[in-house]
């Protein structure tokens, strides 16, 4: 690595994207086509706060190629959304079909959840 810092960064903006793409963000439109979230007071995204402490390990292979540089991007957007989806979904014992999972449907999964005792 040319910069661990920056590919560190990297991993931890692509973690939080994911996290915030099921937990808070949401693109939705009203029946006539508009956009509902046009500001961040409608549209939430996680802050430091919301977002864990994220151990980054770093594996580097040898190049399989004569050019030895490879990009890094944000590869945590990828697995973020399915493995916090799969978290949520063992904690609660329901199966999750769908990645957006505001507070409101987090609730709602709970009342089918085996786990949790009904009242």
């Amino acid at each position: 690595m040319i910069n661990p810092a920056i590919v560190e960064g990297q991993i931890r903006g692509g973690v939080a994207q994911g996290i915030g793409g099921v937990l808070y963000e949401r693109s939705a439109y009203g029946p006539d086509a508009q956009f509902l979230a046009s500001t961040f007071l409608d549209y939430l995204v996680p802050t430091a706060c919301e977002v864990p402490d994220i151990e980054v390990l770093h594996v580097e292979s040898v190049p399989t190629h004569e050019v030895n540089f490879r990009g890094v991007g944000e590869g945590g957007t990828i697995g973020a959304p399915a493995a916090l989806t799969n978290a949520i979904a063992d904690a609660i014992g329901v199966p999750i079909t769908e990645s957006y999972l505001p507070p409101s449907r987090l609730m709602e999964l709970l009342s089918d959840s085996p786990h949790v005792a009904q009242r």
